[in-house]
């Protein structure tokens, strides 16, 4: 068994190797697996927006697509006229609103984001000057999310030829952006959810741009996304509860047909809420989006929710199974929208009205428990156990409720199904059970029905709200190692400490029937995980 001392040294030389991989890039001597760096085809195949495609994209010119870009450069015209009356502020100029939703022309998003999230402002402030620097410097020595981080940055838009290749220069501002904000930002520290949201914050910013704009997204309460990231998500369940409330009243058919079939929201939503929409919608209306989102604030998210199944109530009411639902809403909808941009701009618009008018364009206040209470930037030194991975044996109060919880709600969801196996038995007179066998996920990887594998619920390891409770789930996460969901990537963690073998306290979210791994709110500095291709399990 090693002493404290020895585990501390290993994290440590960890940590110093990850951050010379990333200092050394693409340079000659390089440490890429081939599994990491998959060749690239990009000149038939990148759109517009940098994204790689499986196919070959069209080599003749669609003429709607001719007439769009017609009409942005005449966007382009206006927008730059706003943007170059620096007597007059953008905020202030009243044909704004009009033209964020008709949409940002690509060129400029970056000037104009900047000047929507005020970044020049924040970035001028004196008690901000090399603030991100001194995070940046802070992580190499002290970050206990480095690790994680890693992995995630080659998880992140790998189909996009900014982030495609190992140890790029984005991914290595990626990598700098989230390990300065977890030393900057301590009460949040890392979760997998704010890769997503740097991502594309990245594409049009540069890397301390970026970090302050991370910051102010979370920190700002026209945004708030604190409360989805802390311990307990709150304002998630706040969100969840308010968007539920909304279908009921206003898609009530919809909302009973959700019901018949088990459906919760949180089966379908957490991108919705978490990342604002990222693969959950095409990428250009995903910009859109975001343009209206970094304008009006956090209602944009409730009303674009509450578009989304009023454009697909009629679709979604045809499908008759749970699993068929979800994977509409999830993974359909992110490849074939159905409707035109505008179309859905001008559609959120009026629902983000209608909503007003009902006095339901944003759920109830937050309480204390969803803001920052901890000072930004001031550097406290990781306990031992974070230092060196160790799972906790306490948990907080809010641990141990949701605990409990998780494993009321597993027994009535089993006891619902036995229910519903009974009735249909004895209605049908017919020996045959429900079909259960093709259940899905929810988004944070807990089946409906349970499993054979122990959950978190049981295993008590879990060190925050396992979402699996909102919607009567079981977690599926294995007792003796967590179950990644990525095609590329092992399968098992090994273990730090005397722990060896068990899984670290975590929140783990797996969307989409495990292709893909969201968010984790894991013990800092969890130990590394064995690099291999991903033949090898």
């Amino acid at each position: 068994m090693m002493d404290e001392d020895a585990l501390i040294a290993r994290a440590k030389e960890e940590r110093a190797k990850i951050f010379q991989r990333y200092d050394r890039g693409r340079e000659q001597g390089a440490e890429i697996d081939a599994w990491e760096d998959p060749a690239l085809e990009v000149y038939h195949q990148t759109d517009r927006y940098g994204f790689i495609h499986d196919k070959r994209l069209p080599q003749k010119h669609d003429p709607h697509e001719t007439k769009a870009n017609e009409i942005e450069m005449e966007r382009v015209k206006k927008w730059l006229k706003m943007l170059s009356k620096k007597d007059v502020p953008l905020y202030g100029q009243p044909k704004l609103h009009k033209r964020v939703y008709k949409g940002i022309p690509d060129s400029l998003r970056s000037q104009v984001w900047s000047k929507l999230l005020n970044l020049e402002k924040v970035m001028k402030d004196a008690n901000n000057r090399n603030k991100y620097q001194e995070m940046l410097t802070l992580a190499r020595t002290w970050s206990t999310e480095a690790r994680q981080i890693d992995s995630d940055v080659n998880r992140q838009f790998r189909e996009h030829v900014f982030y495609r290749e190992r140890y790029s220069l984005k991914q290595k501002s990626l990598f700098n952006v989230l390990v300065a904000y977890s030393m900057y930002n301590t009460e949040v520290g890392y979760c997998q959810g704010m890769s997503g949201l740097a991502a594309v914050l990245l594409m049009y910013m540069d890397e301390e741009e970026a970090f302050w704009a991370l910051s102010i997204l979370l920190s700002d309460r026209k945004y708030a996304m604190h409360g989805l990231f802390i311990e307990g998500f709150p304002k998630l369940t706040r969100f969840l509860a308010h968007h539920d409330k909304i279908i009921a009243k206003f898609i009530p058919k919809l909302k009973k047909h959700f019901d018949q079939y088990n459906l919760d929201s949180i089966l379908y939503s957490l991108k919705w809420f978490f990342v604002v929409f990222i693969e959950r919608i095409p990428f250009n209306l995903c910009l859109r989006v975001w343009d209206v989102y970094l304008l009006d604030g956090e209602k944009v998210v409730t009303a674009m929710a509450y578009t989304i199944l009023r454009l697909h109530k009629t679709k979604t009411l045809k499908l008759k199974d749970m699993d068929l639902i979800v994977q509409y809403i999830q993974t359909k909808l992110h490849t074939d929208f159905g409707y035109d941009d505008d179309f859905v701009i001008q559609t959120l618009e009026k629902c983000m009205e209608e909503l007003r008018k009902a006095g339901l364009d944003l759920p109830p206040p937050a309480t204390e428990i969803e803001l920052p209470k901890k000072p930004f930037g001031v550097f406290v030194e990781p306990t031992v156990e974070a230092k060196i991975g160790r799972r906790k044996m306490e948990f907080t109060e809010t641990e141990k409720e949701v605990t409990e919880t998780v494993k009321i709600k597993r027994e009535i969801t089993v006891q619902e199904i036995a229910n519903l196996n009974q009735n249909a038995t004895i209605g049908s007179g017919s020996n045959t059970p429900l079909n259960t066998g093709h259940v899905p996920e929810s988004e944070d990887g807990g089946s409906l029905l349970g499993s054979s594998r122990k959950s978190l619920a049981d295993t008590s390891v879990t060190s925050t709200a396992d979402l699996s409770v909102l919607s009567g789930g079981q977690s599926q996460r294995s007792h003796n190692a967590f179950e990644l969901g990525y095609e590329d990537h092992p399968k098992t963690i090994e273990s730090a400490d005397e722990g060896e073998g068990q899984s670290s306290p975590g929140l783990h979210f797996v969307s989409d029937y495990g292709n893909e791994r969201l968010f984790s709110r894991q013990n800092r500095n969890q130990p590394p995980r064995a690099q291999r291709p991903p033949s090898v399990q």
